[in-house]
C-alpha cells in the first residue's frame, strides 16, 4: 500500500522540478536579470575625515571615517547617503573599509580595499530591506583627481 503512495510522490515531485526548469528556460530570462541587478550612484564625499593615529602624516593605522551624501548616476538628486570607516593598511596606497550605503527601499554594507590612485572592487556583504541578504561586488572609481566624487557601481547577487 505504502509503495504505489510513495511512488506516486516521486512521480509528483519530479513533475514539478522539470516543470519548473522548463519555464525557467523559457523564460529567456539570463540569470542576471532573475537574480540581481547593477546601478551606479554617485557619493560626494564631503565628511572625509581622516584621524592620525601613529607617526605624524599619512601612516599605517590611520583612520578614515565619513557619512557622504549619495545621488542617482546623473548626480543631479540625491538618493541616500553613506556611513562608514577605513583603515590606512600601506601609506600612500590602500586603506581597508567598510561602509553603508542606504538607498530608497534598503541599505548595502560593502568591505574591501578603498585604492588611493587606482579603482577598487569592494565585496557585498549584505544588506536590508530589498537587498535583504544581498551579495556581489561594488566596483569604486573616482570621478576626479580631487577624490571628491566618487562612482558606485553595485553588481547584486543573491
Amino acid at each position: 500500500m505504502r509503495t504505489p503512495l510513495i511512488v506516486a510522490s516521486l512521480v509528483a515531485t519530479t513533475a514539478l522540478v522539470v516543470g519548473g526548469v522548463a519555464l525557467a528556460q523559457s523564460s529567456g530570462a539570463s540569470p542576471a536579470h532573475r537574480y540581481g541587478s547593477t546601478f551606479t550612484v554617485v557619493e560626494h564625499a564631503k565628511t572625509d575625515t581622516t584621524t592620525d593615529t601613529g607617526a605624524k602624516g599619512d601612516s599605517v593605522g590611520d583612520i578614515l571615517t565619513f557619512a557622504n551624501p549619495v545621488f542617482g548616476h546623473a548626480n543631479r538628486h540625491r538618493v541616500g547617503s553613506d556611513n562608514g570607516s577605513c583603515l590606512r593598511t600601506v601609506k600612500g596606497k590602500a586603506y581597508e573599509c567598510s561602509w553603508t550605503t542606504k538607498l530608497d527601499g534598503g541599505s548595502l554594507v560593502v568591505e574591501g580595499p578603498f585604492y588611493d590612485t587606482r579603482d577598487s572592487k569592494l565585496a557585498i556583504i549584505g544588506g536590508t530591506g530589498r537587498y535583504q541578504a544581498a551579495r556581489g561586488q561594488m566596483l569604486l572609481h573616482a570621478r576626479n583627481a580631487k577624490g571628491s566624487s566618487y562612482d558606485f557601481t553595485f553588481h547584486v547577487t543573491r
